[in-house]
């Protein structure tokens, strides 16, 4: 199993540090310290205390400044990159940049999203649900009170994921996914299927419509509960001072 990354999003709601950075890049330590840690950096930190030191970083917007930073990365965490190139990172969502991984999948993959702060723990409970025959699992946050922004689920106790989408009631979702998944080998040639599928209806679609799409189909996926872990998605400048809060943590 490697792990994985997307991290070719713009993430322009962060700007002026993502007008020279992608958004895994910018930094979420003490403001204005040079040598504070990315997104990135705690994500590579986290997969190698669970044992991935193979990990591939799907790269888009701004990639330049990750393929500099490839062999510091490698040396600090002990662990080997594959960088990714996704050529529509500007011009599409990340349903392709996922697809764009399709061949390591097959390996299978922990992937994180590349502006997700969380502690290790999140890998932990997913890597600790696996067996059964679970073949996805993702990363549910069972305890935040939800609202329009969030990527809701609902979760059938014996058939898992039924729904998967930001376009629900929030009252009748049994969590929010956060952003990570274990997708094991044999879910590679499904999931690639699916997320083709859902590129090719519309571009703008998020990854977990091509989860959606695998659950139409009949697959079922599995979720894990993170527990009362602080994390937080980081998408404008809220989000990054309680990033730098809750990094300074972990």
């Amino acid at each position: 199993m490697i792990g994985l990354v997307l991290a070719a999003g713009a993430g322009r709601r962060l700007r002026p540090y993502t007008d020279t950075l992608p958004k895994a890049l910018v930094p979420v330590g003490p403001e204005g310290d040079e040598e504070a840690k990315t997104i990135l950096d705690l994500t590579l930190a986290n997969f190698a205390e669970v044992g991935l030191t193979d990990i591939a970083v799907v790269v888009g917007y701004r990639k330049e400044a990750v393929y500099e930073r490839k062999a510091e990365l490698e040396r600090t965490y002990g662990v080997n990159l594959t960088l990714i190139d996704n050529d529509k990172a500007e011009e599409w969502n990340n349903a392709y940049s996922l697809w764009c991984a399709r061949e390591v999948l097959k390996q299978g993959a922990l992937l994180a999203n590349g502006d997700t702060v969380h502690p290790v723990s999140v890998e932990k409970s997913l890597l600790a649900a696996r067996g059964q025959g679970r073949r996805i699992i993702l990363a549910l946050d069972t305890e935040k009170k939800l609202a329009d922004e969030e990527m809701k689920v609902v979760v059938d106790p014996e058939q898992g994921v039924r729904r998967i989408t930001k376009l629900m009631d929030p009252d009748t979702a049994g969590g929010e996914y956060i952003g990570l998944t274990l997708i094991e080998p044999e879910a590679a040639e499904p999931l690639a299927d699916a997320l083709r599928a859902t590129f090719e209806k519309d571009p703008d679609l998020y990854y977990e419509d091509g989860y959606q799409e695998l659950v139409d189909r009949g697959f079922k996926i599995d979720t894990a509960s993170i527990g009362a872990v602080e994390w937080v998605e980081i998408d404008n400048h809220d989000d990054l001072a309680k990033g730098r809060d809750i990094a300074c943590r972990y």
